[in-house]
């Protein structure tokens, strides 16, 4: 038996980096950066315990361009290398100085924000570089040294004339990635990246107007100077206490990572939690409208006030998602290239634990000011129903803040609710049934017919109603739901309040057949039902569980229904003077024509008579005018 050791050759490998380890290109500029941070905050933790015998001062990171040279430099007033350690940490791919600074000084350094993993970022430089040349002096009185390697294995080493303190990176731009030699360009992806990180990053220079002065003459001329463009924030509001921040902070910080988003959010949570994961952030509830089609990828992840990506599925919940804001963790697990979550325990209790947080702050400000509450209901009501839907954590704490509002304005808690209706609303069996309408407009009539019999109508108009009252039902056994224009007719009449027929059960049979003669015998069935002499003489209704079954369906629940043809009850009342005459007329031409005429202003009503039924309708209408 022959044992060894795999040999991986440095001249494969490195293709491989330069070409596949980053999905994107323009990271490099993120990944250096982010070294160049390391390396100041490194400088920043050794100054702070004593080790570094220098001063830290007020170092900032600089980007510049030499188009004509065709060369990117990022340069920093860190902690710098020797020429050993450059000879460690560059030139062994994937050895990490800052996982081995982390390690050794794990006790005290646990909060200096160093970013650095896995050793790789440098060579992303590669991806848009021909060559890379690193000028570098370390704090330390050793002699500066200039390393340089064109893309190959191979590099040189040698002496630099460098005296200050820090790191420069020189990249010299390939002829394909020209683009990384334009101003613009590289301040969006500072902007996209960079925006937030801890230590002031320089991209050039800016004009700015000197403050008129007291005792200045009234023919003063306002000065200009020329001032380093500082292009981020290195304390951004996340980074903070809740206590040091007020209102109008949390609005500006909105506007900050929204430029250009005018309208100002609901209210804000403030993530900050230590244990037993580190994290930190701000959610924001915008003004959502009813539907699911909600652009979503607008929170944005950070690690270390580092960007690394809008797509924050699996560590902010499903629901959450429609939501805006940052959140910021070093204990998120990424791949090499930071742009990808890795599924694990850590990020599974990040999102109870952001469900948690965002449920109770929900129920603080239900409880602390309900009236407010109420009046942004119908701007957060999609995000609240979907994660009762989705969450069940969530949905164990949103029975104490979760709204029901009436047509009429009027907002219930669900046991708030059940208090309101028992008297009233039950059943022949004692289940309570819950009436609402879905289109306060298009209802309006079947609404108006319920609250003259002292019913309260709720107003549920979200897309996922029907979800969420399957959920509400199974959760709770004496409960129903019943639309407003549903076949509830009669459920809510106690035995000695229903009405008695004016037909006797032989003139019923007859009625119900001449109006079977002239109605569709497809998809409409006739019901007779004694109601007031004033109610409305037909109505249409659809059976509750099958109109369910389809909406759910149509908004993306499992099952066949959304494929079943709608199904409609006519429902005739026999104590209307039109049922009678329908029954006594001997004139079969003038009998259809009551029926149709009847027929078409329920479906009317139901918004359902459209094209050549609506045509003959409207002809129909004018020749009974004349």
């Amino acid at each position: 038996m022959t044992t060894g050791k795999i040999n991986v050759s440095v001249e494969n490998i490195f293709p491989l980096i330069k070409k596949f380890l980053y999905s994107d290109h323009e990271i490099f500029l993120r990944e250096l950066v982010s070294n160049a941070t390391d390396a100041t905050l490194k400088l920043k933790h050794l100054t702070g315990i004593g080790e570094a015998k220098v001063e830290y001062g007020n170092p900032v990171i600089e980007v510049k361009i030499d188009k004509e040279g065709k060369k990117l430099h990022i340069i920093d007033q860190g902690i710098g290398m020797t020429g050993e350690e450059v000879e460690k940490y560059i030139n062994q791919v994937a050895f990490s100085g800052a996982e081995e600074f982390l390690e050794k000084y794990k006790d005290s350094a646990k909060d200096s924000g160093i970013i650095g993993h896995f050793g790789l970022g440098f060579y992303s430089a590669f991806m848009v570089a021909e060559k890379v040349e690193i000028i570098t002096k370390s704090y330390k009185d050793e002699p500066a040294v200039h390393w340089t390697c064109d893309g190959s294995p191979e590099f040189t080493l040698e002496p630099a004339d460098k005296t200050d303190r820090g790191s420069e990176i020189i990249l010299h731009i390939a002829e394909d990635s020209l683009e990384f030699l334009e101003e613009n360009r590289i301040s969006e992806l500072l902007r996209k990246y960079n925006k937030f990180m801890p230590v002031p990053i320089k991209f050039g220079t800016r004009r700015e107007t000197l403050p008129k002065p007291e005792d200045a003459p009234e023919d003063y001329k306002a000065e200009t100077v020329e001032v380093d463009n500082i292009i981020n924030n290195p304390n951004p509001a996340w980074t903070k206490q809740p206590s040091d921040l007020t209102d109008e902070d949390y609005k500006n910080f909105y506007q900050e990572v929204y430029p250009m988003q005018f309208e100002e959010p609901l209210f804000n949570i403030h993530l900050n939690v230590d244990y037993p994961f580190n994290l930190t952030g701000i959610l924001y509830f915008p003004k959502l409208s009813a539907d699911l089609q909600v652009q979503k990828d607008k929170i944005q992840l950070y690690q270390n006030q580092v960007f690394v990506t809008d797509n924050v599925e699996g560590i902010v919940p499903e629901f959450l998602t429609m939501l805006r804001g940052v959140i910021d963790s070093p204990d998120i697990p990424l791949n090499v290239s930071r742009s990808y979550l890795q599924a694990d325990g850590a990020v599974k209790k990040i999102s109870n634990y952001i469900t948690r947080k965002v449920a109770d702050k929900l129920k603080s400000l239900f409880t602390e000011n309900r009236e407010d509450f109420e009046q942004k209901w119908n701007d957060i009501k999609i995000v609240l129903e979907y994660g009762m839907l989705s969450e069940p954590k969530f949905y164990e704490k949103a029975g104490s803040f979760v709204l029901y509002p009436t047509v009429d304005g009027k907002f219930f808690t669900l046991d708030e609710l059940k208090e309101k209706l028992a008297p009233t609303q039950t059943d022949k069996d004692g289940k309570l049934v819950v009436l609402y309408a879905s289109n306060k407009d298009a209802q309006h009539s079947y609404i108006a017919a319920a609250q003259d019999k002292g019913y309260e109508v709720l107003l549920l108009d979200s897309p996922i109603v029907s979800h969420l009252i399957q959920k509400l039902e199974a959760d709770n056994e004496n409960f129903t739901f019943a639309r407003v224009d549903a076949d509830h007719i009669d459920k809510l009449i106690k035995k000695d309040e229903q009405q008695i027929s004016k037909l006797s059960d032989e003139e019923q049979e007859k009625l119900k057949a001449s109006i079977q003669e002239f109605i569709p015998a497809s998809g409409y069935s006739v019901q007779l039902e004694a109601m007031d002499s004033n109610a409305a003489p037909f109505m249409i209704t659809q059976p509750e569980f099958m109109r369910r079954m389809k909406e759910m369906s149509a908004s993306g629940g499992q099952g066949m229904f959304g494929n079943f043809p709608d199904m409609y009850n006519v429902v005739v009342n026999t104590n209307h003077e039109l049922s009678s005459n329908i029954l006594n007329s001997t004139d079969k031409t003038h009998q259809e024509a009551l029926v149709k005429q009847a027929l078409d202003l329920a479906k009317l009503s139901q918004n359902l008579l459209k094209g050549e039924e609506l045509t003959a309708f409207v002809k129909r209408s004018f020749e009974l005018i004349k």
